[in-house]
């Protein structure tokens, strides 16, 4: 029998619509509204371990699941002037706690100081990949999602702080510059990750006609709330070995994020690339992350294929306990090489799909993906024997914008 796991948004949609209606009835001159949204399904063809959005606790597996790609957001702006504006978006999907709460996902106000450049602050899209700031919004994109192995080398979606974005033009093609700073935080599978001291660049050039080439830097300092690590570090800085405790220590580490990436829409061709590094000084692995999509239109149909992998370049902990060492009655490098494992996500995907533009401001899309894991590669709450497999994941979805 095929069972659908509960979405659990219903009530939120409704809370969010209700706001979006009787905002509309305020003045059209000052104020705008609109929102985005997915209804989505995911299965996967075999048990032992969930398919989740990196950072997700609910996933699934051969039983449907409506809580990976689901999700409700609600925007307004307010135009005081030419100059001057501000912006809120509220949000809901499935968090890095499990459960549905809306958040505030944009809350910013902006400067438009010249036509060339803008100054905004306050809470804004984390512009770590080429299509952070519209990367929830489903309609916006060819693939159903992401691809994660990139995409969830990093799963924060917003900081607070300030941009400064400039742009011109350089031989009749678009040139611009954004320069950030500031600090986040997000729950990751029940964990609070916070980087704080956070500055980075990202710059865009045209190249040709729908050809763009985007290069990004981001780096602060990291820090996971885990009392589970942190007690291993404790119990380490007790022994001979305090260096490895060092090492696993993710206490105010520094982490960094660089990425290139090329992207084409002209005619019936869609095509995007990206080549990411993740960098930082504790437990969590360095990783290097890559996909390529190609889409051809045909009407109102694009199909698409994805290949995509995550690798993983260190795990950043050298491990020097012998496997003779026992404390508390339990095998000290056993239970640290676990703890580092957990962290290894490498991973490579096939994924093939089709968008179709059903309706104005509504795409129907399904997608399949082939994943060959490394490890227990991506997949959450993985049982024994699931290790170093291939799985396929299905899903469909429905996008919409208002």
């Amino acid at each position: 029998m095929m069972v659908v796991k509960s979405l659990r948004l219903a009530p939120v949609a409704l809370a969010l619509l209700a706001f979006g209606a009787q905002a509309q009835s305020q003045s059209e001159s000052m104020f705008s509204f609109s929102g985005f949204g997915t209804v989505g399904l995911t299965g996967t063809t075999r048990n032992g371990a969930e398919y989740v959005i990196p950072g997700q606790v609910h996933g699934a597996d051969k039983s449907l699941s409506g809580e990976v790609d689901s999700k409700l957001g609600l925007q307004g702006t307010a135009k005081f002037n030419a100059q001057f504006s501000a912006t809120a978006q509220v949000l809901t999907k499935q968090t890095g706690k499990g459960d549905w709460t809306p958040q505030v996902e944009w809350a910013f106000a902006k400067w438009q100081a010249t036509p060339g450049l803008a100054i905004r602050a306050g809470r804004m899209g984390a512009p770590f990949f080429a299509v952070s700031d519209f990367r929830d919004v489903g309609y916006a994109n060819t693939w159903l999602r992401p691809p994660i192995d990139v995409y969830g080398q990093v799963p924060v979606s917003h900081f607070d702080g300030v941009d400064v974005n400039w742009s011109t033009q350089v031989a009749g093609k678009s040139v611009s510059l954004q320069v950030f700073g500031g600090e986040s935080s997000s729950y990751v599978r029940q964990t609070k990750l916070e980087l704080k001291k956070m500055v980075g660049v990202n710059a865009t050039v045209e190249l040709a006609d729908g050809l763009n080439l985007r290069v990004g830097h981001a780096q602060g300092k990291l820090t996971a709330h885990s009392a589970t690590v942190s007690s291993l570090v404790g119990a380490l800085r007790q022994t001979p070995f305090a260096s490895v405790g060092n090492e696993i220590d993710p206490t105010d580490k520094d982490a960094s994020f660089s990425g290139v990436g090329l992207s084409y829409d002209e005619g019936q061709w869609v095509v995007a690339a990206e080549y990411t590094k993740r960098r930082n000084d504790s437990f969590v692995p360095d990783t290097t992350g890559w996909y390529t999509t190609v889409g051809y239109r045909v009407g109102k149909f694009t199909p698409y294929a994805t290949l995509s992998q995550q690798k993983t370049d260190s795990s950043n902990v050298n491990n020097t306990i012998p496997g003779t060492v026992v404390v508390g009655g339990l095998p000290l490098r056993a239970v640290v090489d676990a703890v580092t494992a957990a962290q290894s996500t490498p991973q490579k995907t096939i994924a093939v799909g089709v968008r179709w533009d059903a309706w104005r401001n509504v795409a129907v899309k399904a997608q399949y993906d082939s994943i060959k894991t490394t490890g227990a590669g991506q997949f959450y709450n993985v049982q024994p024997g699931f290790n170093n497999e291939r799985v396929g994941v299905y899903s469909v979805a429905v996008d919409f914008v208002f």
